[in-house]
This record gives structure tokens, C-alpha cells and sequence, in this order.
């Protein structure tokens, strides 16, 4: 296995709307374990593979405190939602940064394993915001788009200066 690199705002790449994953191999298995690595190393709770650029729909999850229930979705897609939820969400490609987003508080999601066997989830709570979070960034969103012009523009400011910081300590 190997960590990859995450890419951060403002990468264009991050912007860049996944392809459905059409093969599944044993390329695509050493993948999604690629990301798990990737995602624990960086202290994430999801990742998705835009995030790695690579531009096809794979995410990975895990929520548990013990980091012991990997959940990999391939091909995601949300059948369902209801409800709302405010939750204080931060994204490994924004180090450092997290803002209150209003999500759906309970989605049904259809999707695929690594062994391209289909299943459906119901989840609720931290898990569904970090579903939906991770399906943004396949479809080139990230969650600073959903928050109002002034509270993006001062979130990006403390993230340059955040940067800007590190690179001269």
C-alpha cells in the first residue's frame, strides 16, 4: 500500500467531475485501499478519489473512533433523502478549515464494492454528511459552495494565511 498525495484548494483539479468505475480489478482494489491509507495517515474520516486526482467514482469512509469499519462506495448514488442536519464540516483538502453546512440528515445510497457487488446503505447523522460530502467531490463540488459569498471569501483568507505561516516557520 501507499499514501497518495491530496490535493488542496484552489487545485483546479478539484473541480473536475468523476467518471463511473466500469472495471473492477485488482487495480481498483489496491486503490481504495490506497485511499484508506491515505485517509487514516492524514487523520480524515473520508476521502474521495477526486481528492487524489484521480477522476472516477470511488470513496472511502470510515467514522468508527476504533477506525475499524472501512466503507467503500463505488459508483455512489443517493436514491433517498430527508431531513436536515447543520454539522461543522473541515475536508482533508482544505487543511485546517471547517464551516457549519446543511445537509440531508437520513440518505438511502445505492452502490458498488471493490468486487463490483451492489448494495444499499440507509445512514443518518456524521455518516450521511460525510456520504454526501465525498459524492460532492466527485461532481466537482466542494463544501465551501455551499456557504454564503463573505463567510467562503473568509474561510480562503485564513486558509492563505494558514499556508503562508507554514511556509515561512
Amino acid at each position: 500500500m501507499s499514501t497518495l498525495t491530496i490535493l488542496e484548494f484552489p487545485d483546479p483539479r478539484l473541480r473536475t467531475k468523476a467518471e463511473p468505475v466500469r472495471l473492477f480489478d485488482a487495480e481498483l482494489k489496491q486503490f481504495v485501499a490506497d485511499m484508506f491509507e491515505t485517509m487514516y495517515a492524514a487523520n480524515g474520516v473520508g476521502l474521495a478519489a477526486t481528492q487524489v486526482n484521480v477522476h472516477r467514482r470511488v470513496l472511502v469512509a470510515d467514522m468508527s473512533d476504533g477506525r475499524d469499519e472501512p466503507l467503500a462506495l463505488i459508483n455512489a448514488e443517493i436514491l433517498e433523502k430527508d431531513g436536515s442536519q447543520v454539522y461543522q464540516e473541515g475536508c482533508l483538502s482544505f487543511p485546517g478549515i471547517y464551516a457549519d453546512v446543511t445537509r440531508a440528515l437520513k440518505i438511502k445510497v445505492k452502490a458498488q464494492d471493490a468486487d463490483g457487488k451492489e448494495f444499499v446503505l440507509d445512514v443518518e447523522g456524521p455518516l450521511a454528511v460525510c456520504i454526501q460530502h465525498e459524492m460532492d467531490h466527485l461532481a466537482g463540488k466542494v463544501f465551501v459552495d455551499y456557504l454564503s459569498p463573505l463567510k467562503r471569501s473568509m474561510l480562503l483568507k485564513r486558509l492563505d494565511k494558514q499556508r503562508k505561516q507554514a511556509a515561512s516557520a
